[in-house]
């Protein structure tokens, strides 16, 4: 089943956006979603399109959303970049800790933006933000985003913009922290197992699934084309697609195309 989408418009996004999207004339696009099925509402899958940077903020965890009796609406979220332009940049962690009065009158004052450690990225790079992570995307980046279900943000710093901020809220569940790179990998072309847990694993299959990554992937999953065209119960999924599958035996791959499969754990 392929999912339905959201196209959304931002004063961030882009008024081109990379293959194999078209953009609405007119429109500047900064995300498309893909609505979460109903036998997979765990997961969220996401194209990302800035032009400019977007918030400092932060994601509260399960256990924080559950203490604060919201249920649980914790998020933890990935970022693989399929497109940069020159000096794109994620913003993710401090370049030092800190603590929460010091973030504070940083987000107050907006010095909080360069006290970020700005990595340059290139297409490939793959970040895994845990919740807690104060983060930014920066202007110049397509991005494929796979997050836990959850629309919780709070917004520590908008750079003037009129929008709400939630500093109480934020930093009460912000790490001051930098962040560990050891999360950050850069995805070659073959297979790769780039989340495994807790939340949802994620893998990049090139051409076929591995007897590794089959036997892993046991139920419902996403599908998510990048190369080439996957077939899903006999139905096509295109590149800036995404399906369904109530299992790996019901995906056929491209032999020559790639794909990231994705489902929560």
């Amino acid at each position: 089943m392929i999912l339905e989408t959201k196209t959304v418009e931002k004063p961030w996004g882009k008024d081109v956006l990379p293959p194999p999207f078209q953009t609405p004339a007119g429109k500047r696009i900064g995300e498309i979603w893909f609505e979460p099925p109903a036998g997979l509402p765990q997961l969220l899958v996401k194209y990302i399109f800035t032009s400019e940077k977007l918030s400092v903020q932060v994601h509260p965890s399960d256990a924080q959303t559950e203490a604060a009796g919201l249920g649980r609406q914790g998020k933890e979220e990935c970022w693989l970049v399929i497109d940069a332009e020159p000096g794109a940049t994620l913003g993710i962690g401090f370049s030092e800790d800190i603590d929460a009065e010091t973030m504070r009158r940083a987000a107050l004052d907006g010095s909080i933006e360069r006290m970020l450690v700005w990595h340059p990225v290139k297409t490939g790079d793959f970040f895994y933000i845990p919740a807690n992570t104060v983060h930014a995307i920066g202007g110049g980046c397509s991005i494929i985003e796979t997050q836990q279900n959850s629309d919780i943000t709070y917004r520590l710093y908008d750079y003037g913009r009129p929008r709400e901020l939630h500093l109480d809220k934020g930093i009460a569940v912000a790490k001051g922290a930098p962040y560990d790179m050891r999360r950050y990998r850069h995805v070659s072309a073959g297979d790769e197992s780039l989340v495994d847990g807790p939340y949802f694993r994620l893998d990049q299959v090139a051409g076929l699934p591995s007897e590794e990554q089959a036997a892993k992937y046991r139920g419902r999953l996403l599908v998510i084309p990048r190369k080439g065209t996957a077939s899903v119960a006999g139905e096509p999924v295109k590149p800036g697609e995404v399906a369904l599958a109530q299992s790996l035996e019901d995906v056929v791959f491209d032999p020559d195309g790639s794909c990231l499969i994705a489902q929560s754990c």
